[in-house]
């Protein structure tokens, strides 16, 4: 292996950019439009543009993404997390093209990345279970036929995705088929397959997962356990490790069981076996992610491996650096640093930052995407860095992370920031003799009001403005003297400066965009009664939905058609009467 494709962006691809260097092998960075002036892209040691704005025709376009690999001299792929990174379709076009897939094999993929095979395989080994569905289910009714058996609450979930995308759970049965719909359109959007299957959701339960690396000479190791309960909409917002608050006998059953159904897949490259545990200590196997996590820095600090680095042996045809679990050092705690409004319910707020001044000192990592001046586009994930803090105990952990996030600040958008406040001052999250998180604790339990800071405005650029370019194909920065470009805004001023035009008054009755993004459906008609809290749409950014209720009673008079890309704030509808 020489030089490795990085077909993802954002802070992963910036990871793995490092992890190429480490190990002495070239990297290859690719960018949407819009991440032309990318961290990603700086990291890499050459890039190449995807000619497109959207995930399908960039990050997802397999023909796109091979012709660069060659056009580039890179002889493998590095998937990354999310987009391709858990398609066997992909693995086995990488393949063909002659290149080394840093992966688990195609036919892995297709066994572990089908929820429902995946769960006819633990059954095999063993492994614990809650009722479910034997196969995809085709309709809403069929839902709704095994909530009526098995009772709720349910979770609807994608057959062939992850990371919380296209799952919905149900805990009413009037909120099933519509709760289905949305399940199977994010999971097109996000995948493209929308096939769902459906289990029992354990309620209150706890989301506890394995680390697992394999390499071809048959070994498979557990790296350690993680906590990743903390979540919000199935999105994980922090995660620690190794997991708190279970027994050894627990601890047991996750190691064997995850090695056993990796072994008896044939397991190969980096992967995270993950269970729900209740309150009553029911544990249950959920899914296998045939690709690195989000999370996995946590088991690096507390496990002393480079996760990446071991994926690149892998590929390699090298054995582990190890072949046993380690015993952790430490505890480590994972903030995901997302562009999302925590104040006004995670809605994502896509935009410019002005002011990005990260945190440092005794225990603290920051795994990266963004820097100050960066732009998170409104048609990708919402996470722009990863806040990693670790300490000899969980309490030194939390005191470091109280005092890393004290230091973070992000202007220009919102952030998550003031939400890991709040929850590292919890007692629920914090408390030394019980853990009360669970997977829906922010939604029943969290009652924290959180209020975000000012945001500041952008301030003006230096003398000298850097621009990119492509030439054919290839990204080429320029610097460009900003004097020599003034007299190309309104009355001579800098692009920072232009002038910025009066927001018109409030129309009464105005359905507003409460986030930027494209509106994916309305789901009642125009000229409909509509009622107070009725959803009446779905708007989609950072490929999360967001319904949108109606503010009051009235007539609804729509404005803008299903399909349109609009900011915040812009005018949907209007309630008349």
């Amino acid at each position: 292996m020489k030089k490795v494709l990085i077909a993802n962006r954002g802070e992963i691809a910036v990871r793995i950019a490092r992890a190429c260097r480490d190990y002495g092998v070239g990297s290859v960075a690719v960018y949407a439009n819009a991440d032309i002036d990318a961290l990603h892209v700086r990291h890499a040691d050459e890039a190449y543009g995807l000619d497109g704005e959207r995930p399908a025709e960039t990050y997802l376009n397999i023909d796109k993404l091979l012709a660069i690999a060659k056009r580039a001299g890179a002889d493998a792929v590095h998937p990354g997390y999310g987009f391709l990174s858990e398609r066997a379709d992909f693995a086995r076009a990488v393949q063909g093209a002659g290149l080394i897939w840093i992966g688990p094999n195609p036919e892995t993929i297709d066994v572990l990345g089908d929820k429902v095979q995946a769960r006819k395989l633990a059954q095999q080994v063993g492994a614990p279970l809650v009722a479910g569905t034997p196969g995809p289910v085709k309709t809403a009714a069929e839902v709704q036929a095994f909530a009526e058996q098995h009772g709720l609450p349910i979770a609807i979930k994608a057959a062939f995705g992850g990371g919380g995308r296209g799952m919905k759970v149900a805990w009413r049965m009037d909120e099933v088929a519509e709760l289905y719909a949305s399940a199977v359109r994010e999971a097109e959007a996000a995948f493209g397959r929308g096939e769902c299957f459906v289990e029992q959701f354990l309620d209150r339960p706890r989301h506890i997962e394995a680390q697992v690396i394999a390499d071809t000479h048959g070994t498979v190791v557990v790296v350690g356990t993680r906590d990743c309960s903390l979540q919000r909409r199935n999105q994980k917002l922090v995660e620690e490790a190794p997991a708190p608050f279970i027994s050894e006998e627990q601890r047991q059953r996750i190691h064997q069981s995850a090695r056993d159904i990796c072994a008896k897949a044939g397991y190969v490259g980096a992967g995270t076996v993950e269970y729900l545990l209740s309150a009553d200590g029911t544990l249950s196997f959920l899914e296998v992610n045939t690709r690195l996590q989000v999370e996995h820095p946590v088991t690096e600090e507390t496990a002393g491996v480079d996760l990446v680095i071991e994926q690149l042996r892998v590929a390699d045809g090298l054995p582990l650096s190890f072949n046993a679990t380690p015993t952790p050092r430490g505890h480590s705690f994972e903030l995901r640093i997302n562009a999302e409004d925590a104040g006004k319910g995670f809605l994502p707020t896509p935009g410019k930052i002005s002011e990005f001044r990260a945190p440092s000192g005794p225990g603290v990592r920051l795994d990266s995407g963004v820097e100050s001046g960066s732009s998170v586009p409104g048609t990708f994930d919402s996470m722009m860095a990863k806040l990693i803090v670790t300490g000899a105990t969980r309490e030194q952990a939390i005191a470091r992370a109280r005092r890393a996030l004290a230091e973070f600040q992000i202007d220009g958008i919102a952030s998550v920031l003031p939400f890991h406040r709040a929850v590292m001052d919890h007692a629920d999250f914090t408390g030394p003799e019980r853990f009360a998180v669970h997977t829906r604790w922010i939604e029943t339990d969290f009652a924290e009001q959180i209020t975000l800071a000012p945001r500041t405005l952008p301030v003006a650029g230096d003398a000298l403005l850097r621009t990119f370019i492509e030439i054919d194909g290839k990204r080429h920065e320029l610097g460009l003297p900003s004097a020599l470009l003034q007299g190309l805004w309104p009355l001579g001023g800098s692009a920072q400066a232009a002038p910025q035009t009066a927001a018109p008054a409030a129309e009464e009755g105005l359905v507003a965009a409460p986030i930027s993004g494209n509106l994916h459906a309305w789901l009642v008609e125009d000229g409909a009664q509509v009622k107070a809290g009725e959803v009446i749409a779905v708007m989609e950014a950072m490929k999360m939905e967001t319904q949108i209720s109606a503010p009051a009673d009235g007539t609804l008079r729509i404005r803008e058609q299903a399909g349109a890309y609009l900011d915040a704030g812009a005018a949907l509808a209007k309630l008349e009467g």
